[in-house]
């Protein structure tokens, strides 16, 4: 037997693109996040240099 003979996988079924709802979730959950992150650093700052 021939190695071009055997059964290649299947190919995966072709959906929607997701790539722009998943970019679109982590800015949802990235920015609040970073801005959280950037007033938490200004608070600590201020807190233990007077």
């Amino acid at each position: 037997m021939s190695s071009d003979s055997s059964p290649s996988p299947p190919e995966p079924a072709a959906g929607p693109d997701r790539r722009p709802l998943v970019a679109f979730a982590w800015l949802w959950v990235g920015a609040p996040l970073v801005y959280g992150v950037y007033e938490l650093v200004q608070k600590a700052t201020q807190l233990f240099t007077g």
